[in-house]
C-alpha cells in the first residue's frame, strides 16, 4: 500500500475552530499511522475575509496540539496562473465553456442556471464572462466515502458550477481539487458539509482524467444541545481551551473520542491512537460537545503530567509549590484550577468569606497553633499534624474544631490539599508568619 497523503485546508477567518482542529487530527493519525505524510494548506484566496493574525493561529493552534505537518504551508492564493492553467485545459478539451448571462438574467432564473451558453461556443473575445464545467448529463457520480458509504447522485441533478469569475479568479470548487491534485493528495478528510462538494468537485477530477481521492467525510460537531456548534456555545476556539488551562493531550484525546472510538477505550495515549485510528469506526452522527468529559479526561492527563513541565506552563519558578503538586495535581481538572489551589504557596492570600468566618473569634486557638506549630519536631506533615493534635486534645475538641482553623489562616480558603503536608512545604517560619498575621489585637 502506498503510503497516504492527507491534509487540512483551513481558510485564515479568524481563531482556529475545534471543529478544524479535530479534523486536523484524524487527518495527522490517518496518514502518521501509515507512514505517509500531512499537509498543511492555507486556503487564502478570498481575500476579503482573512483576517490578521490568522494565519499565525492556526500555525499556533497546530503547533500546540503536536500536529506537525511535512514541508512548509502552501498557500493557495500563490496558485492562481496554476489554477487558471487547468481552466484553459479544460476550455480546449470542451469540458468547460464561457457563459456571458449577466447577474440580473441569473437572478430571474427560477431553477437555478439553465445552461444557456453550455452549447453556444463563445471564444475568449466575447466579453464579461464567468467560465463554467460542462457536467455530464446523463449516467450517476458515485462517491464511494469511508465514513458515509457509497453516494450515488444522477448527473442530470448536478450544475454547471463555476469555475472563473467574471474577474479571472478562480472559485473554491476549482482551487480544491487543483491544489489536492498538485500537492499528491491521497485521501481528503474533512466536514460532511462538503459531500456534496465532492460530488461535483467529481466532475473537475474526471474531466481532467486524473486520479481520484480516497473520500472520508466526517460528521460535524454539535453544542451540548444538539445544534450546529457556533459562537454561541461559548468555548469554540482551540485557543480558548488553551487559556482556560487545558492540556493539549487532553484536548487530542478529547477531539479523537468526538465521533470514533475504540472499544470503551476513553484514555487513548498517542501511540495508542496511531495503531488504532481508522476511517471507518468514525460514526456518521454529529459529536456532541461535553465538558464534562474534557474535564475529567484533563484532570487525568494533568495527574500524569510531569512535574516540571506544569510549572513551564503555569509560569511559575518557585521550590513550594513545585513539591506542593503531589498533593495539588489530583484536585485539579484544569491549570486554572491548578494555580488557584496552590495560590497560597506563592504569597499570603486573603482570606475568602468562608475562611474569615472560620477565623472570627478564634483568637485563642491561633495562639495555641502558633506556640504548638513553634515547638513541632519535625517540621514535616506527621510533626504539623501531632502538634495540631495537641492543641485539639488540651482544649478538648475533635481535630476537625482546629483544622480547619489553620487552613484558613495558612492558605485563606476552607478546602485544599492535606493541610499538614501544606504546612510542612510552607515551612515553619512561613506558618508562624501567617499565624501572626491574621490573630486579631
Amino acid at each position: 500500500m502506498t503510503p497516504p497523503v492527507t491534509r487540512i485546508a483551513p481558510s485564515p477567518t479568524g481563531f482556529m475552530h475545534i471543529g478544524t482542529a479535530r479534523t486536523a487530527l484524524f487527518n495527522w493519525l490517518y496518514a502518521r499511522g501509515r507512514g505517509g505524510r500531512f499537509l498543511l494548506r492555507i486556503e487564502d484566496t478570498d481575500a476579503a475575509r482573512a483576517t490578521p493574525g490568522a494565519v499565525e493561529a492556526i500555525l499556533d493552534g497546530l503547533t500546540w496540539l503536536g500536529l506537525d505537518w511535512d514541508g512548509d504551508p502552501v498557500f493557495q492564493s500563490e496558485n492562481a496562473a496554476r489554477h487558471a492553467q487547468v481552466v484553459g485545459q479544460l476550455l480546449a478539451s470542451g469540458h468547460a465553456y464561457r457563459c456571458t448571462c449577466t447577474p440580473a438574467r441569473l437572478a430571474a432564473l427560477p431553477h437555478g442556471y439553465d445552461r444557456q451558453c453550455r452549447d453556444a461556443g463563445h471564444g475568449p473575445d466575447c466579453g464579461p464572462h464567468v467560465v463554467r464545467i460542462k457536467a455530464p448529463l446523463a449516467g450517476e457520480i458515485v462517491l464511494d466515502d469511508q465514513v458515509q458509504g457509497r453516494v450515488v447522485v444522477a448527473a442530470k441533478d448536478l450544475d454547471d458550477f463555476v469555475l472563473l469569475r467574471s474577474d479571472g479568479t478562480p472559485t473554491y470548487m476549482l482551487c480544491v481539487v487543483v491544489d489536492d491534485h498538485d500537492m499528491g493528495v491521497t485521501h481528503v478528510i474533512r466536514g460532511d458539509d462538503h459531500l456534496s462538494n465532492a460530488l461535483r468537485q467529481r466532475t473537475i477530477t474526471d474531466a481532467m482524467g486524473w486520479p481520484v481521492p480516497v473520500y472520508a467525510h466526517i460528521p460535524l460537531i454539535h453544542g451540548a444541545d444538539g445544534k450546529k456548534l457556533s459562537k454561541r456555545h461559548g468555548a469554540v476556539g482551540v485557543a480558548w481551551y488553551r487559556e482556560q488551562g487545558y492540556l493539549p493531550e487532553a484536548v487530542c484525546n478529547y477531539l479523537l473520542r468526538l465521533g470514533w472510538g475504540h472499544g470503551d477505550a476513553e484514555v487513548i495515549s498517542r501511540a495508542e491512537a496511531l495503531e488504532w485510528f481508522d476511517l471507518p469506526a468514525v460514526g456518521r452522527a454529529p459529536a456532541r460537545l461535553d465538558e464534562a468529559k474534557l474535564d475529567a479526561l484533563n484532570a487525568h492527563y494533568i495527574a500524569e503530567a510531569d512535574d516540571a513541565r506544569l510549572l513551564d506552563i503555569l509560569g511559575i519558578d518557585d521550590a513550594r509549590f513545585l513539591a506542593a503538586l503531589p498533593l495539588l495535581k489530583p484536585r485539579a481538572r484544569t491549570l486554572a484550577e491548578l494555580r488557584e489551589a496552590g495560590a497560597f504557596l506563592l504569597a499570603p492570600v486573603e482570606p475568602d468569606d468562608a475562611a474569615r468566618e472560620k477565623l472570627t473569634g478564634a483568637g485563642d486557638a491561633l495562639a495555641a497553633l502558633a506556640q504548638a506549630l513553634q515547638e513541632a519536631e519535625p517540621f514535616d506533615a506527621a510533626g504539623v499534624k501531632a502538634a495540631v493534635k495537641a492543641v485539639a486534645d488540651a482544649r478538648g475538641v475533635k481535630m476537625g474544631a482546629v483544622g480547619p482553623v489553620l487552613r484558613a489562616a495558612l492558605t485563606g480558603r476552607t478546602g485544599g490539599p492535606d493541610i499538614f503536608a501544606s504546612a510542612a512545604i510552607l515551612g515553619r517560619d512561613e506558618c508562624l508568619e501567617r499565624l501572626k498575621g491574621v490573630q486579631k489585637p
